[in-house]
């Protein structure tokens, strides 16, 4: 990621959330009311792709990933006072949560800027009970203690997500960063998405994988981390996290979801997980 530019994978994953509603059927499976507004004068170009090219395997493999693990995150806030979401990217829970939820956005200090001219650029106001607040992952100093002086109780259970971030970090950031969320207040939830290694996928998953990986390294942000569910869960349990549900982008919905006639099909790729801090 160039200094004072976005993440361009935080870009794609918008734009692929805007575009869900416009060029896929119903069911819908996330609709997110804020990005397309977020995206502003972006907007017309990058969901342009998904109307001229919607069943190309990036573009709709990407609408299936980021509209399944944004339903699986947004089910479970609601059954929190306060919601932690690192490597918000141009994720807008933030600006359209109930009033009394206290929000925390933790992210890379480029992306984050670039967050905050899209929002002004679109009149959409930082509410009193929302806070964005710079950190790079692959820091030792990590988000916690960050989140933390930015207002975030670290004596309260509380919702962290996690997403689209684990797999662009080396497996060091990774434990870094779940051995901080795991001396978190026990009863808090963690929900997070990680990549497949090879041979754990199925066919779909390897060729998304395939076309990604070239994707993502021609934008300067390769995959670093790919875990085997066995793996993930011990490592979770290793730092204080016990596994709730470990689930495929099929399993992660209800089943209606995936009754489809549109290019939107579950593949084996990623995988979303819950845990709870013990």
């Amino acid at each position: 990621m160039e200094e004072g530019r976005p993440s361009s994978t935080a870009l794609s994953a918008a734009a692929a959330r805007a575009a869900h509603p416009l060029v896929d059927e119903r069911p819908l499976i996330f609709a997110d009311p804020l990005v397309a507004r977020l995206l502003g004068g972006l907007a017309d170009e990058m969901i342009g792709y998904h109307r001229g090219s919607g069943d190309h395997i990036i573009l709709a493999g990407t609408r299936a990933i980021t509209t399944v693990r944004s339903r699986y995150a947004e089910a479970r806030a609601g059954a929190f006072g306060q919601y932690a979401v690192l490597g918000a990217g141009l994720d807008t829970y933030a600006f359209r949560a109930p009033e009394g939820k206290r929000v925390f956005e933790a992210d890379h200090p480029a992306t984050q800027e670039w967050k905050k001219g899209l929002l002004d650029a679109a009149g959409i106001p930082v509410p009193g009970n929302a806070a964005l607040v710079p950190v790079d992952f692959e820091e030792p100093d990590g988000p916690v203690r960050k989140l933390a002086a930015a207002g975030f109780d670290t004596a309260r259970p509380a919702l962290v997500s996690w997403l689209g971030v684990s797999y662009f970090l080396t497996p060091d950031a990774v434990a870094g960063t779940l051995a901080e969320i795991g001396r978190l207040a026990p009863g808090t939830e963690l929900v997070m998405d990680y990549a497949l290694p090879p041979g754990l996928r199925d066919a779909e998953g390897d060729a998304y994988a395939e076309v990604a990986a070239q994707v993502t390294r021609d934008a300067g942000e390769p995959s670093r981390s790919r875990f085997a569910p066995d793996e993930v869960d011990a490592l979770l349990r290793v730092h204080g996290l016990d596994v709730v549900e470990n689930l495929t982008l099929e399993r992660a919905v209800p089943p209606e979801a995936w009754r489809r006639t549109d290019a939107l099909r579950p593949f084996d790729y990623f995988r979303l997980l819950r845990a709870v801090v013990r």
